[in-house]
């Protein structure tokens, strides 16, 4: 099931650096992160579910770009991000 409006706008909220941020790489990589595991739990229950899986993998693949150029550009920003969304172990 798609995201909610509230559950983007609590997102974008948490995740924003100033007011009416939506766009930074931090939201970016919030709500593609929460797209991603929703559609984790989907994939339990419907492993053959072979064309979402394809979208799937390229949002992971966008979310890892998106994270290779915060690292780049604010490694302070990066780390607190992968600690609060708990990307690595």
């Amino acid at each position: 099931m798609a995201q909610s409006t509230a559950q983007k706008a609590e997102i974008i909220a948490k995740y924003a650096q100033s007011q009416g941020d939506t766009g930074s790489s931090q939201v970016q990589v919030a709500l593609l992160t929460a797209r991603i595991n929703e559609l984790t739990e989907h994939f339990k229950a419907n492993p053959k579910d072979h064309h979402s899986r394809r979208g799937l993998l390229k949002m992971v693949s966008r979310r890892r770009k998106l994270l290779d150029y915060l690292k780049r550009t604010n490694l302070d920003g990066y780390k607190a991000l992968i600690e609060s969304l708990g990307l690595r172990k």
